[in-house]
């Protein structure tokens, strides 16, 4: 077990798990995990790239699923969550420049971690934030990965007084006034855990529970709410991924999950991008909520029986 992972009882390290830090090119520390451990033949690697206020401890599970196909698992904090450096004072708040400084640290992790150490053919299994930092990286991916699988895309919020244009617009006027690093949602991080009635992420009590139990046992891997420059840079990354032309370049075959209870994404747009996407195609699991990996076991199989239809090799 790494010194650098967070276990708690029922959510344990997988077994042969290697974790440490690299540098991004402008000198950030990140937290990267390995997984490698599987029980047949190896198949490949998958990517595993979290939503924002997520950390490589949610997806332990994850990581056993992926081990039973044969496919290793590369995963890393993105900058200013997890186990990964903060970028401003306030560790608490979600905060980044711009959504290109996560496809920057994805392409260092791919270049120091991942084709050093990792066994071919490369898939991407990404979450909510870090499917958008996919398809904004995809320029860089074209001749890394082989497919990928993002499930409930950030491409726009599920419900917003302001259009994505005018929510760019205010978002970067605070930006240029000062004010880009106070909360522009959810506020300060709580200091008791949100009970499970009510949350807008799983149906699963008990999985809700097990990550309410890994932040309580490490509080600094969580955060609170974004502040209006990561808004801000999400509505820029969003704007860029869906501009014609950049849609037009992408020639990795893209599956995209879509959670039909989802809250905290909306639905609606993904629909609208996945039917512009040329090499992509869209499944939706119906009644799952926002974090179909974090779900109760109907919903997760949904996915899981759509990643091994879709991923080559995957099949035992």
């Amino acid at each position: 077990m790494s010194d650098h992972l967070v276990e708690t009882e029922n959510n344990p390290v997988p077994n042969g798990a290697v974790a440490d830090f690299f540098r991004s090119r402008d000198g950030r520390k990140l937290r990267y995990a390995l997984f490698r451990d599987v029980s047949s033949p190896r198949k490949g690697t998958v990517i595993a790239l979290h939503g924002r206020n997520e950390c490589i401890e949610k997806y332990f599970e994850t990581v056993g699923d992926l081990a039973e196909r044969g496919l290793c698992v590369a995963t890393l904090d993105w900058r200013g969550q997890g186990g990964s450096d903060r970028l401003i004072g306030n560790p608490a708040k979600g905060y980044v420049d711009s959504f290109y400084d996560y496809v920057s640290d994805l392409d260092d992790f791919f270049e120091q971690i991942v084709l050093p150490d990792c066994p071919g053919p490369y898939y991407v299994l990404a979450h909510s934030t870090g499917s958008l930092v996919a398809l904004l990286a995809t320029p860089l991916l074209v001749n890394r990965v082989d497919r990928m699988v993002l499930c409930a895309p950030l491409l726009e919020l599920h419900t917003s007084r302001f259009s994505m244009a005018a929510l760019k617009t205010l978002t970067g006027v605070m930006n240029q006034i000062g004010l880009g690093r106070i909360y522009m949602a959810g506020g300060r991080r709580p200091r008791e855990i949100r009970p499970f009635k009510g949350n807008k992420l799983t149906t699963d009590a008990d999985r809700y529970r097990r990550n309410a139990e890994l932040f309580k046992k490490a509080p600094r891997l969580g955060l609170g709410g974004p502040t209006a420059a990561w808004v801000n840079a999400f509505c820029r990354a969003s704007i860029d991924v869906s501009d014609t032309d950049f849609m037009a370049a992408i020639r990795i075959p893209i599956l995209i999950i879509a959670a039909g209870a989802d809250e905290v994404v909306s639905n609606r747009a993904i629909e609208r991008y996945s039917r512009r996407l040329r090499s992509g195609k869209l499944v939706v699991v119906d009644g799952a909520r926002h974090e179909i990996l974090q779900e109760a076991d109907r919903y997760r199989d949904q996915l899981l029986a759509a990643f091994d239809a879709f991923v080559p090799g995957s099949e035992s």
